[in-house]
């Protein structure tokens, strides 16, 4: 058996694309202190984000962009990241195992497993890399876009975001479908 698993970040925020990551990890290489990547701090994520690239026996990351976002929804964002990550993958998974209820549509068989990155060592190693990638996207967002403070609150819908969302209206990676973008455009 080759076990994928796979996790999603960045389906709350306001702004900015949702990652998802697909692993594999290596039985011969274990990575110590591998678990949800919620659950650990900003500098521990980053450290075992390179373990996981260096030591997986695969690993991919994806997104969808806000456009998308807004076209297809988040749900359907997520799975297609998710898809996108594990095509990607240059080793076959026998098995993928997504954190969550849903599963992307794929040829291989797929579980969801609830909690899974608390649960399943290659669904936490995903879930590291997809933070991980998506906290460096919204740090180069805060470059482009500093009135927004990006880096400080990740593009999540805190009360810091919003007031400057009130003050400075939406930009382009702004999700248009989320409620508290489309106040901001008068489209409710």
């Amino acid at each position: 058996m080759v076990i994928c698993g796979v996790d999603e970040a960045g389906r709350g925020p306001l702004a900015g694309a949702v990652y998802a990551a697909a692993v594999i990890l290596d039985p011969a290489r274990p990575i110590i202190g591998l678990a949800d990547s919620k659950t650990l701090s900003e500098k521990k994520r980053d450290r075992l984000a390179i373990e996981v690239k260096e030591h997986a026996l695969a690993w991919a990351i994806a997104s969808c962009s806000a456009v998308e976002i807004d076209e297809i929804n988040i749900l359907q964002a997520s799975m297609l990241a998710m898809k996108r990550a594990i095509e990607q993958l240059s080793v076959q998974p026998t098995e993928v195992l997504v954190d969550g209820l849903h599963c992307p549509h794929i040829a291989i068989p797929a579980q969801g497993i609830v909690k899974g990155d608390s649960k399943v060592q290659e669904i936490a190693a995903a879930s590291i890399l997809a933070k991980t990638a998506r906290d460096r996207e919204m740090y180069e967002m805060h470059e482009r876009y500093p009135q927004y403070d990006f880096a400080r609150h990740k593009g999540y819908p805190t009360a810091h975001h919003l007031k400057l969302l009130a003050e400075h209206g939406a930009c382009e990676i702004h999700r248009r479908s989320y409620a508290p973008v489309r106040k901001v455009l008068g489209l409710i």
